[in-house]
Parts: structure tokens; C-alpha cells; sequence
């Protein structure tokens, strides 16, 4: 059981999505894409490496920035809820960690009156559930999936922190771990 973490927009959530707890078991339709396509990019923490020939077994979409001409064989971003724009493979996985993500924003121009996002300048703020409706400021999570069959960096972090020799399966990271722990260990690992 690899952990994978991913972002799921506010509007994505209030259009379209299904509040969920952790612990609850769900399936996502997710996107990679380029980090810095995301909120202004700054995802230190939160990124993901793919290597598209490896055997990590995680079946994703690959958005038009993250997919180089020539087909790359690695990819590093983020994982993202898509459920616009096409039917994606969607990912079935039990909700380990749930963040309430709040983006700063600032004026393109000093009285343009547009705004975008600050690169980095973010919070992330744990909850046990995700809303449906988000307040001002805040814009989606950071969910933590354990997904079957797969394996991931954030997955050899944990083994890495508890002690569990590398070489051991995937999902042995998590054994006799009580779920609010490994939401604590989770949420500690993906500071913003």
C-alpha cells in the first residue's frame, strides 16, 4: 500500500466532489500535472515522482504541462482531483490525512484588481473531515491516499521514520500505527 498525496481543488470539491473522512475508503479521478501549474507552484513537500516504466502500480492521468514531447520516462509534480475535461482512471484508496490548504494571494499589479497566487505562501491545517463549502482564503486539501498495490516515495519516508528496514513490502510502514498517528506522522511530513 503505497501513501500518495494529492490535491483537491475548492471548486472541484464544491461543484462536483463527495465529502469524505479519514479513514473512509474513496475512489478519485486523478490528474498529474506540473507542480508550479498549481496554485502558483512552491509544492515542496506535497510532489510526487513518477517514473512512467516503474513498477510503483499507480495509474494516473498525465496533464498537457507535465507530459514532455517524446513521452519522458520521469515525471515529478503533483497529483490532482480532476473531474472535469474527460474521463481519467480513477484511483481507489483509503484516506489517511486530510489537510484544509489556505493560498495567499497578491495584485498582479499594484491596482490591477487581479489576483494570483503567491508561490509557497500557504497553510495547511488538519481536519478529520473534508468540507464541502470552503471559506475565504482557503483553496481545497491535501489529501493523503493508501492506495493497494502500489508503492511511493512518501511510502519509504515512513519506513525511513519508524524504523521499518527499506526493504520491507509496501504498507508494512503503517502496521500496529494507530490511524490518528499516522494522520499526525502524515500531516508532519507535508508542511507547507
Amino acid at each position: 500500500m503505497g501513501l500518495w498525496h494529492v490535491f483537491y481543488a475548492d471548486w472541484q470539491m464544491e461543484c462536483c466532489g463527495t465529502p469524505f473522512s479519514v479513514r473512509e475508503e474513496v475512489r478519485l479521478p486523478l490528474l498529474f500535472h506540473a507542480a508550479d501549474d498549481v496554485l502558483g507552484g512552491g509544492w515542496r513537500d506535497q510532489l510526487t515522482e513518477r517514473v512512467l516504466r516503474d513498477r510503483s502500480g499507480l495509474v494516473v492521468g498525465v496533464g498537457e504541462s507535465a507530459a514532455a514531447p517524446g513521452g519522458p520516462a520521469r515525471l515529478v509534480g503533483l497529483l490532482t482531483v480532476e473531474t472535469h475535461g474527460g474521463r481519467l482512471p480513477e484511483v481507489r484508496g483509503r484516506v489517511r490525512c486530510v489537510q484544509v490548504v489556505t493560498q495567499e494571494y497578491g495584485e498582479t499589479e499594484p491596482g490591477s484588481r487581479t489576483w494570483e497566487p503567491v508561490p509557497g505562501r500557504r497553510s495547511l491545517r488538519s481536519v478529520d473531515a473534508s468540507p464541502k463549502w470552503f471559506a475565504g482564503g482557503e483553496a481545497g486539501l491535501v489529501v493523503t491516499l493508501e492506495v493497494p498495490d502500489t508503492d511511493s516515495a512518501l511510502s519509504h519516508t515512513v519506513r525511513r521514520i519508524r524504523g521499518v528496514p527499506p526493504d520491507s513490502p509496501p504498507g508494512t510502514e503503517t502496521e500496529g500505527l494507530p490511524a490518528d498517528e499516522l494522520s499526525e506522522l502524515l500531516a508532519g511530513l507535508s508542511g507547507a
